[in-house]
């Protein structure tokens, strides 16, 4: 994907990947790009870029995805990065930590991509990105509820590339082992810097890799889970 003639969309830009995204593909030469958060007031210090355009959204609200839809009407690249993410195991943790979680996680994601696939199609093709989680190919107890989520988006990720390819639209999942953001914050262990993953994820769609791998964790755990997915599911369930 030619980064230089698209104008991208970065859902959750407030902080963390969604921040480090956005100036990724600043450094990228990217035409255009709206940061998009529920609170735009974090998304001040962006506004001295004139390529880049402060958006509201909330992604759990339809109503919100449908009118950013009608107003960045010119956007070909759209990353799903937004997320919430709820510690508790699938017999434990409450019902409405299982809603939160799947009403971002994959719903927000469905939404924004039948809001945005339509958009990039007219603007003759690009792509949709979806940042998921290395614990969608295999579940760690203690993250059960966020875990069911993402590998909830991962499937959608992949019927969704299916689905988009006779339309141009190319569809790309990303997979971050543990990333040093406020998401991870007080959990004690070697921890990859959002900058390096989202330059990571700007390289990766440059090459046209479906799937992204973007830190030495992921890249590491996956090659171990293609030679035995099993003995990976093992070795998570005991974290």
């Amino acid at each position: 994907m030619n980064i230089e003639q698209s104008v991208g969309l970065v859902t959750g830009a407030n902080r963390g990947i969604g921040r480090a995204l956005v100036q990724a593909l600043l450094a990228a030469n990217i035409a255009k790009v709206y940061a998009a958060a529920r609170s735009v007031e974090k998304l001040g210090d962006f506004a001295n870029d004139r390529r880049v355009v402060v958006v509201p959204i909330d992604v759990t609200d339809e109503r919100s995805v449908a009118v950013l839809a009608k107003r960045a009407e010119d956007v070909t690249l759209l990353i799903n990065n937004v997320g919430v993410l709820d510690f508790g195991s699938v017999l434990d943790a409450p019902r409405n930590a299982f809603e939160r979680n799947f009403g971002t996680n994959f719903y927000g994601v469905l939404s924004m991509s039948r809001a945005f696939a339509p958009v990039i199609e007219r603007n003759g093709g690009g792509a949709i990105v979806n940042i998921l989680t290395l614990v969608a190919l295999a579940s760690m107890p203690g993250l059960g509820v966020y875990n069911a989520s993402k590998a909830a988006a991962w499937s959608l990720t992949q019927s969704l590339r299916a689905g988009l390819a006779s339309r141009k639209i190319a569809v790309f999942g990303v997979f971050p082992g543990a990333v040093d953001t406020d998401m991870l914050a007080g959990v004690e262990m070697p921890k990859t810097s959002p900058q390096d993953v989202a330059r990571a994820v700007v390289a990766g769609l440059s090459q046209s890799a479906e799937d992204i791998f973007p830190d030495p964790m992921s890249a590491s755990l996956y090659e171990a889970w293609k030679k035995d997915h099993k003995a990976v599911e093992k070795q998570f369930a005991t974290m």
